[in-house]
């Protein structure tokens, strides 16, 4: 399976010039609990300490902690981490000295009192899904994401022969609009992700869009913000284009931890 994983990114390496350009990420959504949500916290603060150690030793570029809206243990998932990597192969084939880290991060912890964060990790939650992305479109701007950011998770289904089609309404046509909306101030960023795996014809959904506010006050005024009129072609090219995705569902996120 490993060496299935290394030739796959190596193909997407050979295929994308500028993938080392790209931001390449894994998005685990995590089942929780209502009685394990203080132990999920606390497991999650265990595991930022080595994210921030994996950072430094150049094995990751970042590490994210979402809860996610609606809550509530049969709305699917309650929260969210996100692995970022500047690399496929790194990301594809976990890369990079996991014990060095644990190490740096906990030089006196007994292996007793490791051997338990260990086991609690996996009794605090349910780890459910997991999925690897890449960044195929993004707004430009200076947008640091501070804790407190929210995002609109927008997860799309799209068939296999729409996929050019779909890929180019979103980064032609909607990602202008965005762009305006980074620039006048309602909005911090967006982003179009596409799934690398899971694939297939039976797989839920294969791109997520992010919609990324400041806080829910910059994203109560943008939905409030009033737009300029659309003429009929760009209605028309507006309509032909949601055609092309089926939106599976939303979820809005917080940002709770971040490790950069």
């Amino acid at each position: 399976m490993k060496k299935l994983l290394i030739i796959m990114a190596l193909i997407l390496v050979s295929n994308t010039g500028t993938a080392q350009d790209k931001l390449y990420l894994i998005f685990e959504f995590m089942k929780v609990d209502n009685e394990q949500e203080q132990a999920y916290m606390e497991t999650e603060a265990f595991w930022k300490e080595i994210h921030v150690q994996r950072v430094k030793n150049g094995d990751i570029l970042g590490w994210d902690l979402w809860s996610l809206q609606p809550g509530g243990e049969d709305q699917g998932y309650q929260y969210l981490t996100v692995t970022i990597y500047n690399d496929p192969l790194k990301m594809m084939t976990s890369a990079g000295d996991f014990e060095a880290a644990l190490k740096a991060a906990y030089p006196d912890m007994p292996e007793d009192d490791l051997n338990e964060k260990f086991y609690n990790t996996g009794k605090s939650r349910d780890l459910a899904k997991r999925i690897y992305l890449e960044q195929i479109a993004v707004t430009k701007g200076d947008f640091e994401m501070p804790l407190g950011t929210v995002a609109a998770i927008n997860i799309m289904k799209v068939s296999q022969e729409d996929y050019s089609t779909y890929e180019q309404n979103e980064s032609e046509l909607f990602m202008p609009m965005h762009q305006k909306e980074v620039d006048d101030g309602f909005m911090g960023n967006w982003n179009l992700l596409r799934y690398i795996l899971p694939t297939g014809s039976d797989v839920y959904a294969t791109h997520i869009t992010a919609d990324m506010y400041k806080d829910y006050d910059q994203l109560f005024k943008s939905w409030a913000n009033e737009r300029p009129a659309l003429s009929e072609d760009e209605i028309r090219k507006i309509e032909d284009a949601l055609k092309t995705r089926d939106l599976k569902y939303r979820y809005m996120a917080t940002l709770l931890r971040k490790v950069r």
